[in-house]
């Protein structure tokens, strides 16, 4: 491979998998936990 490629691929992996870990820590810190409306199962829902 190329020098060129090679540094396209460390470009590549650096930003998905820093992109999985910073959701991932994002997510850790502040949990959404407020659902929008209708956007929980009610107990009238289930038929």
């Amino acid at each position: 491979m190329s020098a060129i490629a090679v540094t396209f691929l460390i470009i590549a992996a650096v930003v998905i998998w820093g992109g999985l870990i910073s959701s991932a820590v994002f997510l850790a810190r502040k949990p959404e936990t407020a659902y929008p409306e209708g956007g929980a199962e009610d107990e009238s829902d289930v038929e």
